[in-house]
């Protein structure tokens, strides 16, 4: 009986990831695409554009705005309508969206286009859901999802490389007809609409009720005027106004609470973040988002750094940097598919308390051993197999501890947090590296940031990481676990 038992587990696991989650795995491995082409082509593009490099600054702001408003939003029409229904037609906003960045002529253009294109970011958060949904009426449901999120975090991650990679090359080769370099990814985007339009099937589970119109208006305002003014803080580094936009729009935070706690049916469910399972995943992402998100850039510029003229960093060239990259994404594709193994030997919980204990070592350890890339390499893939196995972590225990009905919102509500911290730290980093500017022999000031900035980013990173791994600690200790299932006596 029990090994009949263990063979029909079997069954579904393999049926789920067989079916739906191969066609998700494509739909991810596209988002990391998208991800990862476009940025070695940023010089590229603003010479296109015509604009300064600095100019090239407002895309992330605005994707990072874009997508802190649009996930919650999106998430809870997929509650709502189902999931598969908002992937599919959020496909066809990037598909859309990629066509005007090829054709668009001017920066404002290009802008609301580039922003619109972010709205990939809500699918990992769908698709998890419907996981979810299609798992949850059998036994070892989170096990279940646990392994397929792994299993599609690996391909957002195999995606970002091989995008970086396509990019680089394309970029070059058709250099001439940037028109086709700006629309190549538009290929894998009409596949995702096809795919997930024949093939993917609806979600089952969906209560009743109606968007939150009144919570979804004040939570873009909310986010709206925070990453605005984060993103004026970074273009404005020595003004104090930008700060007193961003503490405006933390403020604004209170009468959004009150309101969504007066709803019965609310846009951002509070009651249910209340919960010991909820409250620190959303701290930990939040928190995760200071160095996924925020470390990206400062370890790209220290690598390029020259040491011979400033006494620090690493002096490599752009291709060389690729290689301080791709140990990075790599080690967190490992990380990603490798967390549901973990879990299985441990518990989720403890799964989630090493990823971000390991992330938090990779970063601190850069403080003392940055001299070589030999260290650097090193200290970069301590940080990110914890890094990547918080990124297929954290969506899916948001799933677990999320109630019927409320998965797609729950782990939305992951990635809005992870670009607040993002958007916090860029911010916060600029101000950073800005400070104590290095001077040249001549006695002009250096375009690289100051060592004690670069120190205090891998500081920042590192206590974040390790402050997630203390909040996870009062997480239930069998939380975004499967209940045992009683073995039936033999006869």
């Amino acid at each position: 009986m029990a090994r009949t038992e263990t063979a029909r587990r079997t069954g579904r696991i393999a049926g789920i990831g067989g079916g739906l989650v191969g066609y998700l795995v494509f739909v991810e491995f596209t988002s990391g695409v998208l991800q990862g082409y476009y940025v070695p082509l940023l010089t590229d593009i603003a010479r296109y554009l015509d604009v300064n490099d600095a100019d090239v600054n407002w895309l992330e702001a605005a994707q990072l705005m874009l997508s802190a408003i649009a996930v919650p939003v999106l998430a809870k029409l997929g509650d709502l309508y189902g999931h598969r229904r908002v992937l599919l037609w959020s496909a066809v906003v990037v598909a859309l969206s990629t066509v005007v960045l090829a054709f668009a002529q001017s920066f404002a253009l290009f802008l609301v286009a580039w922003a619109l294109q972010g709205m990939y970011v809500v699918w990992l958060p769908l698709q998890v859901a419907l996981i979810w949904d299609r798992s949850r009426r059998t036994p070892g449901a989170a096990g279940q999802t646990r392994r397929a999120t792994g299993l599609i975090v690996a391909a957002l991650q195999a995606g970002a490389i091989a995008g970086a990679l396509a990019g680089g090359q394309i970029g070059q080769s058709l250099a001439d007809s940037f028109w086709i370099v700006l629309m190549a990814p538009l290929v894998l985007v009409v596949g995702v609409c096809v795919i997930v339009a024949l093939r993917v099937p609806e979600s089952q589970d969906r209560t009743g009720g109606s968007v939150d119109a009144t919570g979804a208006a004040l939570l873009s305002l909310v986010l709206l005027v925070i990453t605005g003014g984060l993103s004026f803080v970074r273009l404005n580094e020595d003004a104090a106004w930008p700060w007193a936009v961003t503490a405006a729009g933390l403020l604004l935070l209170v009468p959004f609470v009150r309101y969504e706690l007066r709803q019965e049916d609310p846009l951002v469910d509070f009651r249910v973040l209340r919960s010991s399972s909820m409250w620190p995943v959303q701290l930990t992402a939040g928190l995760f988002g200071i160095s996924v998100l925020g470390a990206q850039g400062p370890l790209s510029t220290f690598a390029r750094t020259d040491p011979e003229v400033y006494g620090y960093g690493l002096g490599l060239t752009t291709s060389e940097v690729s290689i301080v990259i791709g140990a990075y994404v790599v080690s967190m594709l490992i990380g990603a598919s490798q967390f549901s193994r973990v879990s299985r030997l441990t518990t989720p919980r403890h799964t989630l308390i090493g990823a971000a204990t390991l992330t938090g070592v990779g970063y601190l350890l850069l403080v003392p051993f940055h001299d070589t890339l030999g260290q650097m390499l090193a200290c970069i893939a301590v940080a990110g197999l914890g890094s990547g196995a918080l990124v297929a972590a954290l969506p899916a225990a948001a799933a677990a501890a999320a109630p019927v009905g409320r998965t797609a919102v729950a782990t939305g509500l992951t990635n809005t947090t992870k670009v607040l911290g993002g958007s916090f730290a860029s911010a916060t980093f600029a101000i950073a590296l800005a400070s104590g500017a290095p001077l040249l022999a001549d006695g002009t000031l250096g375009t690289a940031g100051s060592l004690s900035g670069y120190l205090t980013v891998w500081v920042v990173c590192g206590t974040a990481a390790l402050l997630a791994a203390l909040a996870l600690l009062v997480v239930p200790k069998l939380a975004f676990s499967d209940p045992s299932v009683p073995e039936e006596p033999r006869t």
